[in-house]
């Protein structure tokens, strides 16, 4: 899945905090709003595909980033204003190391939506959100180990939680089965979906491990850039896994005999696809607007939405068991934030913190 449930940086990469003097409200409403449009809509649709006849889990998959050219006009705006500011071109763009990273882990990314995309094919959508916000747990481990963050009371907390709330949808996998879906499948998909929230808890922390690796500060202009650069790989990934499973041959017939018609089929992959980077887009809006832990809330406040969604779209059960789960992830949620806003706020107030705010006051500012 690609940033579409957005806990994204939330292991905080080192990002140039001059690159911004004042908060701005319009861009940052404007970037909620594409969050909330892809953590609630992208789920859906990708449902929607699978309810009516779809079964390709690698085209599904490649719809996730499949709207990466969405990208290129912010990508285009901060070019000609950076150039407009004199600045040349190498200035602009990233450093090779970090294309070929981005390349990497775009690949990384690939894999994660495919798993995503046919774990989504065998699971409610209430049920895939659950499972799928737990990785925020599994990012709390790879951090921990690869960015050397540290674990406090408050982050092994949401491990805990999240891992007693995906438990306790596993007891009740009868009941929660799609018609049509047998045991096996269930199982399958539960287990797909909680590995995808594993890959992706390991992408964030290896993000942030590569932006340390910049010689250069890494401005939202670079952030775009090695975003872009993950979902034009990711979408290569899934494009070869369709030429290699007959994807494109198989198109023409499924469209045919797909439930809700021929041009549906295409309307409901194409929103798919557009409504995925509206999420990925509003993310990275988010976190330069204000910052990751924002980011994160706002992913823990739309998940019941998209639970109440899936159940009055798509009338999936909500059993007492699926609404412990859901009360324990989002308890696990705010636990993690509320730790890491108190660690905010204790670095904010130290003396060293307040020093270098006072040094950088009379600095010029680049909007890039």
């Amino acid at each position: 899945m690609s940033s579409s449930l957005n806990v994204e940086g939330a292991t905080s990469p080192k990002v140039d905090t001059k690159t911004r003097k004042t908060t701005n409200w319009p861009l940052l409403l404007l970037s909620c709003s594409f969050v909330a449009i892809g953590i609630i809509g992208g789920p859906l649709l990708s449902r929607l595909y699978f309810l009516h006849g779809g079964s390709r889990s690698w085209l599904s998959s490649c719809m996730q980033t499949a709207g990466f050219p969405i990208l290129f006009l912010p990508l285009l705006s901060l070019f000609l204003q950076s150039r407009s500011q004199g600045e040349s071109a190498s200035v602009f763009f990233m450093e090779p190391k970090l294309f070929i990273l981005s390349a990497i882990i775009g690949l990384l990314l690939g894999l994660d939506n495919f798993m995503y995309s046919l774990g989504l094919s065998y699971t409610p959508v209430s049920t895939s959100s659950i499972l799928f916000s737990t990785q925020l747990a599994f990012l709390a481990v790879f951090a921990f180990f690869i960015v050397k963050q540290k674990f406090t009371p408050y982050s092994i907390n949401a491990v805990i939680l999240m891992t007693l709330g995906s438990v306790l949808l596993g007891l009740r996998s009868d009941g929660d089965r799609p018609a049509g879906v047998s045991n096996a499948q269930y199982w399958l998909g539960f287990i797909l979906t909680l590995g995808s929230a594993a890959v992706l808890g390991l992408i964030w922390p290896l993000i942030e491990l590569s932006y340390s690796k910049s010689k250069r500060p890494v401005n939202y202009g670079v952030v775009l850039q090695f975003q872009t650069n993950l979902a034009i790989f990711a979408t290569l990934f899934s494009l070869t896994g369709m030429a290699i499973n007959k994807d494109f041959q198989a198109m023409g017939k499924e469209s045919n005999e797909y439930g809700l018609g021929n041009g549906m089929y295409y309307l409901v992959l194409a929103a798919g696809a557009v409504v995925w980077q509206l999420s990925f887009i509003g993310g990275l809006g988010v976190i330069f607007c204000a910052n990751s832990l924002l980011n994160g809330v706002l992913s823990a406040v739309l998940l019941p939405i998209t639970n109440i969604a899936a159940v009055i779209f798509y009338h999936e059960n909500f059993n007492g068991l699926k609404a412990m789960s859901l009360v324990l992830c989002l308890w696990g949620f705010v636990s993690y934030f509320y730790g890491e806003y108190t660690m905010n706020k204790k670095l904010k107030n130290s003396p060293q913190t307040q020093l270098s705010d006072d040094s950088n006051k009379n600095e010029v500012l680049s909007p890039v």
